[in-house]
C-alpha cells in the first residue's frame, strides 16, 4: 500500500469500525495497535451496548436518562444525533456477524435479548451475555486483518503528532494541519515518521493516571496527550468515571464486575452486618439505590468504605437462581470460579476504581477536531454525549455512532492532502541510552497513587494543590529525561500521563461545584448554569 488515506491510531470499537466503514466506501487505512490487534479496551465491556429495540421503549426516553445522567452537561443535539443512530448501528454489527444474546419469543421468532442498566428507564442494554466487548472486538479485528485495503501494524506506540501550516482557507482553531505521525516500534525500539492524508485519533481514556483502574495497560491517555499539544482545545477532563463495582482480590485487581447484575437484581450490601436487612446501604444515598448512576454509586461506596474502615462492600446477587446467574454472567462467574468465589453461594467483594474518561478532546459531529485533517473518536474525544458523567453503554454506541460519521465525512478527503516527499525523520543524534529506568516506573507509581489519593472519587482544594504541586514537579524531571535520553513504551506513557495529570488537576480547581463525577467538599452545592471546562491546547 502506497500513503493510506487514513491512520487510524488505535484497535478498540471505534478504530476498528471505522476502518471497515472506510474500506466498504473504497479507502484504505493504516491501523495501529499499542499490543495485539485485539487487545484494547473494547474487549473487556462487559455490559453491552445501548439502543432503542424494544417497543415499550423511546428514543425521547434514551435521550431523556442520558441528559439525567449527564447532569446538565451533555449537549442535547449530540444526544439526540447519537441516539437516533443507535439502531442502525446494532444492525451495522449484526451484519458483520456480532453474535448478540436473544431470547425466542412464543411464536418460535429469536429476538435480541435486553437487559437494564444504571441510569436507564428501560431495558435497551443488547449484549452478548456478559462480554459484549469481546464478541464485537474479536469480530470486528478478524474482518479488519483479511481486508486488503486495511494495513495493520501492532506492537506500535505513537509519539507524536506530525504538523504543518494549515492551507488558506481551512480555517482551523489552531492553523494547523496534520501530515502524519510519529511511531515507535515496540520490537525494534526504532521511530518511524509515518505520513497519512488524516489522522484518526481512536486511543481510548487516561484511566491508567489513577492507581485502580477497571482499564487494561495502555489506557494512558496518549491521543488526548498529543492532540493538546498539537494545540487542540480539551474539555471536562475533570469529570473520570469510578465504576462502582470493580472486584477486590489479591490476585485480580482490575476485574469488572459488570453493572449488569445489578440490572439484574444485585444488592449492594455492608459485609458483617448481623441483621440481613440493614446490610443493604443504596437507599440512604438515592431513591433509584443500586441502579442510580454511577457516580452516586460509587460515592456511596466510597463513603460507606471510609466510614465504618471497610476495605470493600459486597455485591450479592446470591437470591437469583444459580442457573440464572451461570447464563447471564458466564465470564464474571467463570472467572470468579478461579479465584475461589462462587457468586451463587457468595457476596462478591467490590470496591471502584478508574473506569472512564468523560472529557476529551473537543470534537464536531463529524469527529472533527482543531487540527485541520485530524479525527478523534470513541473515548478519547468529548463530543458533548457525556456531560459530567456518562451512562452505562453509552461507551460502545458512542464508538459506533462516530465512527460512522467520521467515515462518511472522510469521504470528502482529497487525495491530495498528503505532502510530496519523505516526513522529516525522527531526531535520535541528541539522545543516549540511559541506566536510570528506575525513574520511570518510581515516577509512574508516584503519579499515580498522589492521583488516586487527592484527585479521587471526592475532592478539596487542598488536595488539588497537594497534586498539582507533584504534576509541576514531575513534569519537569519527565520532560528533562524525554529530551535527553532514548524513548521506550513506558516513558511515552509516563509523559502523557503527566500531561493528563495536569489537565485534570486545572479542570477540577477551576470548577467551583460539584457536579456528576466532580465532587469536591469545598464546593457541595450545584450551580444553577452548567458549563463545560475547556482547556485551549498548548500554543
Amino acid at each position: 500500500m502506497q500513503t493510506p488515506d487514513i491512520l487510524i491510531i488505535g484497535s478498540g470499537a471505534a478504530g476498528l469500525s471505522l476502518a471497515l466503514r472506510l474500506a466498504q466506501q473504497g479507502q484504505t487505512s493504516l491501523v495501529v495497535s499499542k499490543g495485539t490487534l485485539s487487545g484494547g479496551s473494547t474487549l473487556w465491556a462487559q455490559g453491552g451496548i445501548s439502543a432503542v429495540l424494544d417497543k415499550d421503549d423511546s428514543l425521547e426516553a434514551h435521550v431523556q436518562d442520558t441528559l439525567a445522567t449527564g447532569a446538565g452537561l451533555c449537549d442535547e443535539n449530540v444526544v439526540r444525533y447519537t441516539v437516533e443512530r443507535g439502531p442502525a448501528c446494532i444492525r451495522w454489527l449484526i451484519e458483520q456477524g456480532v453474535e448478540f444474546s436473544a431470547d425466542e419469543d412464543t411464536a418460535g421468532s429469536r429476538r435480541l435479548h435486553l437487559t437494564r442498566e444504571a441510569g436507564h428507564s428501560h431495558r435497551r442494554v443488547v449484549h452478548a451475555a456478559d462480554a459484549t466487548g469481546r464478541a464485537v472486538e474479536t469480530t470486528l479485528a478478524s474482518l479488519v486483518a483479511s481486508n486488503p485495503r486495511i494495513v495493520v501494524r501492532e506492537h506500535c506506540v505513537a509519539v507524536d503528532l506530525i504538523l504543518d501550516r494549515s492551507p488558506a482557507g481551512t480555517g482551523t482553531v489552531t492553523g494547523k494541519c496534520v501530515r502524519g505521525v510519529y511511531l515507535l516500534d515496540r520490537n525494534s525500539g526504532r521511530v518511524q515518521a509515518i505520513p497519512a492524508r488524516a489522522v484518526v485519533l481512536a486511543t481510548g481514556g487516561a484511566n491508567m493516571v489513577y492507581l485502580y483502574s477497571s482499564n487494561p495497560n495502555g489506557a494512558s491517555g496518549d491521543g488526548i496527550a498529543m492532540a493538546w499539544r498539537a494545540g487542540c482545545r480539551v474539555a471536562n477532563m475533570e469529570f473520570m468515571q469510578f465504576h462502582p463495582t470493580c472486584l477486590f482480590h489479591k490476585e485480580s485487581r482490575s476485574f469488572l464486575i459488570s453493572e449488569a447484575l445489578r440490572g439484574e437484581g444485585a444488592l449492594l450490601k455492608l459485609p458483617n452486618v448481623a441483621a440481613p436487612d440493614d446490610a443493604r446501604f443504596m437507599l440512604r444515598f438515592d431513591p433509584r439505590a443500586e441502579l442510580a448512576p454511577r457516580d452516586i454509586v460509587a460515592r456511596a461506596i466510597d463513603h460507606e468504605m471510609k466510614r465504618l474502615g471497610l476495605d470493600y462492600v459486597h455485591l450479592d446477587i446470591r437470591h437469583r437462581p444459580a442457573e440464572f446467574v451461570r447464563s447471564h454472567f458466564p465470564s464474571i462467574h467463570a472467572r470468579c470460579l478461579e479465584l475461589g468465589l462462587d457468586i451463587t453461594r457468595q457476596p462478591v467483594p467490590v470496591v471502584p476504581a478508574a473506569h472512564y474518561t468523560c472529557g476529551g478532546i473537543v470534537t464536531d459531529l463529524n469527529g472533527r477536531t482543531d487540527v485541520d485533517g485530524l479525527y478523534a473518536i470513541g473515548e478519547v474525544a468529548c463530543t458533548g454525549l457525556h456531560g459530567a458523567n456518562r451512562m452505562a453503554s453509552n461507551s460502545l454506541l458512542e464508538c459506533l455512532v462516530f465512527a460512522e460519521s467520521a467515515a462518511q465525512d472522510l469521504k470528502k478527503t482529497p487525495p491530495d492532502r498528503a505532502p510530496p516527499g519523505a516526513l522529516r525523520p525522527w531526531d535520535e543524534s541528541r539522545v543516549t541510552d540511559s541506566d536510570e529506568d528506575v525513574v520511570v516506573s518510581h515516577n509512574w507509581q508516584e503519579l499515580r497513587r498522589f492521583m488516586w489519593d487527592y484527585v479521587g472519587i471526592v475532592r478539596t482544594n487542598k488536595r488539588l494543590a497537594r497534586a498539582r504541586h507533584r504534576v509541576d514537579l514531575l513534569k519537569r524531571e519527565i520532560q528533562d529525561y524525554y529530551g535527553n535520553y532514548k524513548i521506550g513504551s513506558d516513558l511515552i506513557e509516563l509523559r502523557n500521563l503527566v500531561v493528563i495529570s495536569d489537565l485534570i488537576v486545572r479542570s477540577a480547581l477551576s470548577r467551583r461545584e460539584s457536579r456528576g463525577l466532580h465532587y469536591t467538599l469545598d464546593y457541595p452545592q450545584t450551580l444553577t448554569e452548567a458549563k463545560p471546562t475547556v482547556l485551549p491546547g498548548r500554543a
